[in-house]
């Protein structure tokens, strides 16, 4: 392991939590904003964290702590492998697993709410996981590799080739980010009929445990929108970076610009949109080049 990836796992070790608490805190700025409101601080998540650290721990049983755990552990290793710059097929594998667990977790409550929120979480799983190995599929054909590590050292730039598939991933994203109108599973804001869905039955120190998973998780799911704008080129990665802030504000106002939709919708529209964007970008890669 070169000191590169080392240093690399321990910038996102540390640095992770700090930016997706941030971002956490300038979404509910901006959607304040845009609901005609003032808003918390931008470091309000942080203050919720820490609270939720110090409350009384109360949970329904053992296990549920132990799957919540097993969450986080796999949310981090996914984002290390990521910034390692390992398989990006792995990546996906192991993000996979880790919504697994969460699911479990809700499962394992016998909450009517977080059991409902844990089998829209999995229907949430079968509409956007086709996007996301299209995703990967595609980076492949451009690339000849899954390695992150060579697509970010690529002479060519992911959005020349992938147009329809970023397209498709930034609108599975809106899932994968809980945003409306597809925060079916759960919501970080109290709008739901499930109350808070999937974590309904957690709270204390189970819960800030699910929310700085979050918080590696955004980091790292917006990192393969840094993917489709990075090369050799000098500049690129300022450029990917600042294509990322404007994907996720793209996101805000997505989700303060519609209601929740039905789960029949969320799975339709999103392989539809798999099917056009991102079968057919891949059809246009492969007998064109």
């Amino acid at each position: 392991m070169s000191v590169t990836v080392i240093i690399s796992i321990v910038a996102y070790l540390i640095l992770a939590p700090i930016a997706g608490g941030l971002l956490a805190g300038i979404d509910r700025k901006i959607s304040a904003r845009m609901q005609g409101r003032f808003g918390p601080p931008i470091l309000q998540p942080f203050y919720d964290f820490f609270k939720l650290l110090e409350k009384e721990p109360i949970t329904v049983n053992k296990v549920q702590d132990f799957y919540v755990m097993c969450f986080l552990i796999f949310i981090v290793i996914t984002g290390c492998f990521f910034f390692a710059g390992g398989d990006l097929l792995l990546v996906i594998f192991t993000l996979t697993l880790a919504s697994i667990f969460l699911v479990i977790a809700a499962f394992s409550s016998n909450s009517p709410y977080a059991q409902i929120g844990a089998e829209r979480e999995l229907l949430q799983m079968m509409a956007y996981e086709p996007m996301v190995l299209i995703t990967a599929i595609g980076f492949y054909l451009i690339n000849g590799s899954f390695a992150i590590s060579e697509i970010v050292s690529s002479d060519k730039m992911g959005i020349q080739y992938l147009p329809g598939i970023f397209l498709g991933f930034v609108f599975i994203l809106t899932i994968k980010l809980r945003k409306s109108p597809f925060d079916l599973s759960m919501s970080h804001h109290g709008h739901q009929e499930l109350v808070k869905g999937l974590t309904t039955e957690f709270s204390g120190k189970t819960m800030a445990v699910i929310e700085i998973a979050h918080w590696y998780e955004n980091i790292f799911l917006l990192g393969f929108v840094y993917l489709f704008f990075v090369n050799t080129i000098s500049w690129s990665p300022v450029l990917a970076v600042a294509v990322c802030l404007v994907t996720y504000f793209i996101e805000i106002l997505i989700d303060n610009s519609y209601a929740r939709m039905k789960w029949q919708i969320a799975i339709n529209a999103s392989w539809i949109v798999a099917i056009t964007l991102g079968f057919v970008n891949l059809l246009v890669i492969y007998f064109v080049r």
